[in-house]
């Protein structure tokens, strides 16, 4: 329940969200393997010993619902030719299997309905407005049975792999890979599909926001939260799928500490931010560390050259120096690579909303791969995208009308253009304002810009609205582009999501023009 309260977007208090955050990592771990996943997979799959060579107890990654495993299919045997249980040309491979816990079917559900009854005692004391409250509970409640669903995780993800071999899709011109799913070592508790080698992004990123100067210590979610505060719209209440949608307040108007962004520009002065724009902030930024880095490497290889030929040995603490500081050049490399990994994530999550209809809401740095070694070695790491079990399907008209939104964003048109294409969507507000309308939709879809660093502007952004119900085929388009976002920024890179999505969401409308059945 704890872990659950700590994501989740219901109204629950800033500091026991924070609470709950530390019980994210006090999951059950490889001593759960023989009195629970063992029995589990031979219960799902039969003898494990006629599928797998090997299966790894410690697991590669743990969740409240379940757990991953490195495995090896056995390799192609004259006891496995005439074998329908792995197509004999996938033997022998390395595969991830995911094991659902045999007590999550009762224990999730149970740990929603104590969410529901918490919702009911705050609903009682007047905390929470109800309607909003149901609302969101019930949207939460679906999202999260969801994710017991395995069957459904594995067609969602074959369907994506499928699209990612086509051609006209990103994902091969992106460097993107997608798990291969196993459908006959799949079942309603386990799911097998292809293992994808690198670490997670979260720890590559972790290593270039500290390169950075970006404090990591509350781990990569935190700093990406942060970051999508930083844009004005808090992540942890606005991804309500539904009901009240309260923007962020500015963290200094509640005496806590001020963004990163926001001390970065009262260094640089607000004239100069006005001036020069965040964008050229930003970049400045990113390019003063490139030098550094690059300067580091420089002189890192300078004092390694002449260790070897001068006639007097250098002092000890400078040869200490440049080998502590020998990554600088990969560092370096790294951080010039981001640029088009975030670009490569936007493409391919555009393309997936809004050409496949079918797209993961749930792409935390955890959920992404650096792919830097076996069949996929190549010069430039490439990405790979695991975990579907927070998939959001759109319908042509759903797809549409958020099109229609994403691109008069893209085209900053008028506040009337904004708020009719986010009226046709269904949101509801208190006062139906126009204005209120078209700035937040720029907010959530559209550049961080020199105004946003203004705690006036936001505190009038409140005053004139407030949003009662937010529509829910938005709701996960929203999360999705707001953890992209969030994990952009925490690059010092101002992304424009609207910008990014503009030439997946043109080609809905041509379609939709094409077809004449435009909503």
């Amino acid at each position: 329940l704890g872990q659950v309260l700590s994501v989740t977007a219901l109204p629950v208090p800033k500091q026991y969200r924070e609470l709950f955050r530390t019980l994210q990592s006090n999951v059950p771990g490889h001593a759960e393997f023989e009195n629970a996943i063992k029995p589990t997979l031979q219960k799902e799959l039969g003898p494990l010993d006629d599928i797998f060579e090997f299966i790894e107890e410690i697991p590669c990654g743990a969740a409240s619902i379940g757990q991953a495993h490195r495995a090896r299919l056995k390799s192609k045997s004259d006891e496995m030719e005439n074998s329908n249980v792995v197509a004999q040309n996938d033997t022998g491979s390395d595969v991830i299997v995911k094991v659902q816990y045999p007590w999550a079917s009762w224990q999730i559900p149970a740990d929603i309905q104590c969410v529901g009854d918490f919702l009911k005692f705050c609903v009682y004391f007047g905390v929470v407005d109800e309607t909003a409250a149901k609302l969101s509970y019930d949207e939460f409640s679906r999202q999260f049975l969801a994710e017991l669903d395995y069957l459904q995780e594995q067609r969602n993800l074959h369907e994506v792999y499928e699209s990612s071999l086509d051609s006209s899709a990103p994902y091969i011109r992106r460097g993107v890979k997608i798990p291969k799913v196993f459908p006959e070592l799949c079942t309603k508790r386990v799911i097998t599909m292809s293992y994808l080698p690198g670490p997670k992004f979260e720890e590559e990123a972790r290593k270039q926001l500290e390169s950075l100067g970006i404090d990591t210590s509350l781990g990569m979610g935190a700093v990406v939260r942060e970051a999508a505060k930083e844009t004005g719209v808090d992540p942890e209440i606005d991804n309500s799928p539904t009901g009240s949608l309260p923007l962020s307040q500015p963290e200094d108007v509640t005496g806590g500490k001020s963004p990163w962004i926001v001390g970065l520009a009262e260094a640089a002065g607000k004239t100069a931010v006005n001036t020069i724009g965040v964008d050229t902030l930003l970049f400045l930024v990113r390019l003063a560390r490139r030098a550094f880095l690059w300067s580091t490497a420089v002189a890192v290889r300078s004092i390694q050259a002449t260790s070897n030929f001068a006639p007097v040995p250098l002092p000890n603490s400078l040869i200490e120096w440049a080998q502590s500081h020998k990554s600088a050049a990969s560092q370096a490399k790294m951080l010039e690579w981001t640029r088009d990994a975030i670009d490569a994530l936007f493409d391919v999550h555009g393309y997936q909303i809004f050409n496949q209809g079918l797209f993961n809401a749930d792409v935390h740095p955890g959920n992404i791969l650096v792919i830097q070694e076996g069949q996929y070695q190549h010069s430039t790491p490439n990405l790979g995208l695991i975990d579907y079990g927070q998939c959001k399907r759109l319908n042509a008209e759903e797809r549409e009308k958020v099109a229609k939104l994403i691109l008069s964003v893209a085209n900053d048109e008028s506040d009337d253009t904004i708020a009719f294409h986010f009226r046709n969507l269904g949101i509801k507000t208190k006062k139906d304002s126009t204005q209120f309308l078209g700035q937040f939709a720029r907010l959530m879809f559209g550049p961080f810009r020199p105004h946003h660093l203004n705690h006036k502007w936001h505190r009038s952004l409140h005053k004139e609205d407030q949003v009662l119900y937010f529509p829910n085929e938005l709701s996960m388009v929203y999360r999705t582009s707001l953890l992209l976002r969030g994990l952009a920024m925490s690059f010092q890179m101002n992304v424009s999501v609207g910008e990014m999505w503009r030439k997946h969401a043109q080609t809905v409308i041509e379609a939709c023009q094409k077809n004449k059945d435009c909503a």
